[in-house]
Order: C-alpha cells, then structure tokens, then sequence
C-alpha cells in the first residue's frame, strides 16, 4: 500500500474502531434482516477514506443505472431519492412474472445499493458514493436464515442478461457465485461488449477458492480493506482493492442503517460507485478504458506489482476523474504488467481532509519560518538605523 493510503487509513482508523461487530447478516431470528438503528456517529472512515464530497462537484453519478444484482433493493429506505430505485426483476423460482425487486429481506442488496447511491441527509453522516445514480435492483438468490448463501451460476447468468438488456452502463455483482459456468461467462463476456462494466467481489470464504464471475475475464474483482489497509479475504486474483471491514450503510427500513459490518462482498459497492462517477463525467470511455483509469489512479500496495488479494491498490475515485493523460486500454488486460500511474489535474481548492493535514503544517511551518527570517532582517536593519518599536 502507498504512503498516501498509509496515511489516509491511520487517520481514519481510531475513528472505524466505535463499528466493531458483527459480520454481516443480521438478522432477526430466521427472519428479514433489520436495521440497528439511524446512524449519528463520525462519517464512516470508508468514506473520509474515498471523500466523495470532494468529487460530486464534477460527478455524482447522474445518468448512469447501477445494476445491483442480489437480493433486491428496499426503495421505502428515505435515503434513497424517489424514484431512485427502480422496480427492478425478481429472478427467483416462484416468482410472478414481471415481478420487481424493489424490496429485500436479505438486506445484502440495499446495504450494497446504499454504499453506492444513498443520497446525503441531515439525519445521518453516511452518504452513498455515487447519489446521482438511478439503482436497478435485480434479485437472484436470498438469505433468511443468517446465511452468506452464495448465487446459482445459471441463474446469475440470467441476471447479468436482464441488466445488459436494461442498458445498465455498471453490473454490480453483491453476491458473486462459487461456482462457474458457460452461460456465466457468455452473459458477462455480453455485458461488456454491450458497453457495461461489470463489477464483482472477491468474497470466497477459503484460501484457493474463487467467487464468479469475479474470476472470468474482463470483470473487475474487487480485494477487500480494512481501516490499516490490510487484506480482509483470502481469495487471491483480485483487480483492485476498497473498503470492505467496519461499515455504515442503508438497511431495509423506511429508516435506518446496519453499521459495524464487516463482509468482503461490501467492497465492490465502492468500485461501482467509482466506475459510475468516471463514466458519468467521461462517457466517451469504454469498459476497458474505465478499469485501466481506475487501476492507474489506485494507490498501488507496497509491494512491487500487483498484489494477490489487493491487485493494483485501493482505488481512488478522485483521482480518476481528475487524471489528464490518454489511457491505453490494452494495459488492464496486461496481468504481469503494472499499470501507469496517471498525472492529476490541477485540483480545485479544497479543505484539507485528515489525510492531508501533514502538508499543510508543513506549509504552514515553511510559512511561518520565512516570516521569522523577514522580521529578524528588519529588527537588524532597524538596529543599525537606532530604531525602536513603538507600543501598543
């Protein structure tokens, strides 16, 4: 990991200590998930990490649709916008026909949609990444029972289809599959010809074990962090790395938050949310083009190259939009090779977020020194001439 994210995530990490608990679900009893309650802590350490304030003056993510491919997504939470949420496709078996997925209890959906679009609001210090997005839920597996079921591939397939179908521009994948199929990769290999970028965690509970279609060819898999920057999931492969430990986020409730929870899936909200605001702001680009600026613009691990379970570093949404050289979309196709770091545009100006404080002491410390040197030169000057200051 980089000095800057080094940084970044020591600011940040007294303040991720007050959302120790549990992983996610939490659930009530066997039945739907439910939220903790309306979050009034600190602004999550996610997002001081990510400073989403910081980009929505270029990009909010308007006119981009959102997949969200789960267990739905609750459109009564007020922290979505109305209409925000669209009705969606339910994919279970036994579902009507044309049925919507506007509702989950689950919970893994909204909590995942919430990270990447909820809108801000003087009732809480949790905001979405992306708030300008419309969120197109679409439900293919569900959990009731407190557990972390994983997806039917087959299924899975389907739902990357009725997104590609709904010319949604990022798939969000939130609850990946452990197994692959045929019709999993033809669907994704689709999406990304169709121009969508897809999106998937790196969520496989064991050491050599791998989540789909994190794995296939073309899609971003996504390495969770925590507040120090270390790697929270054993699956390796992974093609950039976000937030994905101690999290604030919507739950399925008129209003309400989960918060303390901790789940690799969560991580790639983040990276949907980024592909979104990029392509919001430069819509000229390409799928291949986007994961190349969002894999040049990530802080790179420590490590040299790309590192089994963070791959190319945590992202760096602002960074992205802002970088002003022409990208090579051949590069993020290259897995031996690092990505080039991306020169920044001038940054607007700013209030400095605690990751930065360090420079502007050091600014304000070569201020304060070359003010020192110019009084001492006067009060010398003013010595020889048999000048005294007056009082006050």
């Amino acid at each position: 990991m980089s000095a800057r994210t080094q940084r970044g995530v020591a600011g940040v990490a007294l303040v991720a200590a007050m959302f120790a608990g549990p992983v996610w679900p939490a659930h009530a009893d066997a039945g739907c998930a439910t939220a903790k309650g309306v979050y009034k802590q600190g602004t999550p350490w996610a997002q001081q990490l990510l400073d989403p304030q910081r980009i929505w003056p270029l990009s909010d993510g308007t006119g981009q649709t959102v997949a969200v491919i789960g267990t739905g997504v609750d459109a009564a939470n007020t922290q979505f916008a109305p209409g925000q949420v669209l009705p969606g496709a339910d994919l279970l078996p036994g579902a009507a026909a044309y049925a919507s997925a506007d509702s989950d209890c689950d919970g893994r959906g909204t909590f995942a949609a919430g990270l990447v679009g909820a809108q801000a609001s003087p009732s809480t210090t949790f905001a979405g990444l992306a708030p300008g997005v419309r969120l197109l839920p679409v439900r293919y597996t569900q959990s009731t029972g407190g557990g972390a079921q994983a997806g039917d591939p087959a299924r899975l397939a389907t739902a990357i289809r009725t997104a590609t179908a709904a010319h949604a521009g990022v798939i969000l994948v939130v609850v990946p599959a452990t197994a692959d199929s045929a019709r999993l990769r033809s669907a994704v290999a689709d999406a990304i010809r169709g121009g969508a970028v897809v999106v998937s965690p790196a969520a496989a509970g064991q050491a050599g074990a791998h989540s789909y279609p994190t794995a296939d060819p073309g899609v971003i898999g996504v390495g969770s962090v925590d507040a120090h920057g270390a790697a929270q999931q054993p699956e390796t492969g992974a093609l950039l790395a976000a937030p994905g430990a101690n999290l604030v986020s919507t739950a399925p409730a008129r209003t309400g938050h989960a918060w303390g929870v901790t789940d690799p899936q969560f991580a790639a909200a983040f990276v949907a949310g980024a592909a979104a605001l990029l392509r919001a702001y430069r819509p000229e680009l390409t799928p291949a083009q986007v994961v190349t600026r969002l894999t040049g613009t990530a802080d790179h691990p420590a490590t040299a190259g790309r590192d089994a379970r963070l791959g190319w570093g945590v992202i760096d949404p602002y960074l992205a939009l802002t970088s002003t050289r022409s990208v090579d979309a051949a590069a993020s196709n290259a897995p031996t090779a690092r990505p080039r770091r991306i020169a920044p545009a001038a940054a607007p100006a700013r209030r400095p977020t605690p990751d930065r404080w360090p420079g502007v002491l050091a600014i304000i410390g070569l201020a304060a020194a070359a003010t020192a040197g110019l009084a001492a030169a006067a009060v010398r000057r003013g010595g020889a001439r048999r000048w005294q200051s007056g009082r006050i």
